[in-house]
């Protein structure tokens, strides 16, 4: 298996960790981070300007035909920044979706906006009492004169607030918990009968509670067959596990290189910390728990993108690592930094908050450790 990138994505590398170094201080992510967008809209036109929003979407949908690889070396270098413009949501979550089962008036009305910079998106696909579970779902759709009448409740909507539209997981037929009979449709947020509790999260992105009363939703706006949306749903959240995934990389790496570099100027009796063979071997760890990850990381995306008929196997042991190692190396630092380990003024914490934040994020390491034994 080759993990070497080839031209194009080495150029796709350099040109992302460019922007993270020269456009996105430190400093500026903060006054992000607690202005009302939650993001930067310039830096999203940047992204769109830069073909980013297209990138792994497939010509015939406007885009430039690139695969999850293309999209994991992005996250990896949003990571180290700790971006926050919503391209994991918008992008990987959502237009990957609409790319691959999408009639081509939903692609030319939503991707071409999409591309350009012009629309935000959603998935609404969690409910308060479904857990990890992508087929637990209650919020219902009936069809009745050609349109979906749509009622129920979607929780923990990443980027609800910045959002155009919102692709949502309906029950159209079957019991509360079977795969068959999953609808996924795509609703308008100025819809009548569409409301948003809008909140900030720890780590410091937007999100929102999602109420649909009596919503009606043209059978248009259905994504892929009806009763048939749960392949496609787990297809979608696994392609955004590899990318959230790639940014949990990216952030661990500046977590235990910033470590490594506080240790050789922190002095304790006398000299550096850096030097006390305890704190080596903690930091030797941090280091074997960040490759292991990397490594899984490229074997999980490249496993998915041909294909493979252990590619989700690959991709639940992937999220299992980072959730371990996220956990490892984020209380290392944090430990080793001292009590500013945890203040707002040091970026350390915040990594911290964010690998915490994605621990969790489509299915915790318990949730994956078991679907890895049953696949």
């Amino acid at each position: 298996m080759d993990f070497n990138f080839n031209e194009e994505q080495t150029l796709i590398q350099g040109q992302v960790a460019q922007f993270i170094q020269r456009d996105y201080e430190w400093e500026k992510r903060q006054n992000l981070v607690s202005s009302e967008l939650g993001y930067s809209e310039e830096n999203w036109k940047t992204f769109a300007e830069l073909g980013w929003l297209g990138i792994s979407l497939s010509e015939a949908s406007g885009g430039f035909g690139g695969t999850a690889l293309e999209s994991m070396i992005i996250m990896e270098e949003f990571g180290k920044g700790l971006v926050v413009e919503p391209f994991l949501e918008t992008i990987i979550l959502c237009s990957a979706l609409i790319d691959s089962c999408g009639t081509d008036e939903q692609k030319s009305e939503i991707l071409d906006q999409v591309i350009a910079g012009n629309m935000h998106l959603a998935l609404g696909f969690t409910e308060p009492q479904s857990r990890f579970n992508l087929a637990d779902v209650t919020t219902e759709a009936k069809l009745k004169d050609g349109n979906y009448i749509v009622n129920g409740f979607k929780s923990v909507v990443m980027n609800g607030p910045n959002a155009n539209k919102i692709i949502i997981s309906t029950r159209t037929t079957g019991k509360q918990t079977d795969k068959d009979g999953i609808t996924l449709l795509v609703i308008d947020v100025n819809q009548d009968g569409v409301s948003l509790r809008n909140y900030p999260t720890v780590d410091g992105r937007r999100a929102s509670e999602l109420t649909l009363e009596n919503v009606t939703v043209s059978s248009s706006y259905l994504l892929g067959s009806e009763d048939q949306g749960f392949q496609l749903l787990e297809d979608a959240i696994d392609n955004a596990t590899l990318g959230i995934c790639a940014e949990a990389v990216g952030a661990m790496e500046v977590l235990y290189k910033t470590t490594v570099e506080y240790t050789k100027t922190r002095e304790q009796f006398g000299q550096p910390i850096g030097k006390f063979q305890v704190l080596q071997h903690r930091m030797v760890d941090m280091f074997m728990e960040y490759e292991q990850s990397k490594s899984l990381l490229y074997m999980a995306t490249i496993k998915n993108v041909e294909g493979s008929q252990d590619a989700k196997k690959s991709i639940s042991g992937l999220k299992y690592q980072v959730g371990k190692a996220a956990k490892f190396i984020g209380q290392q630092s944090v430990q080793l930094h001292g009590g500013m380990g945890v203040t707002d003024e040091l970026n350390v914490g915040h990594f911290f908050k964010r690998l915490t934040t994605i621990i969790s994020i489509f299915g915790n390491t318990d949730y994956h450790l078991k679907r890895y034994s049953q696949l």
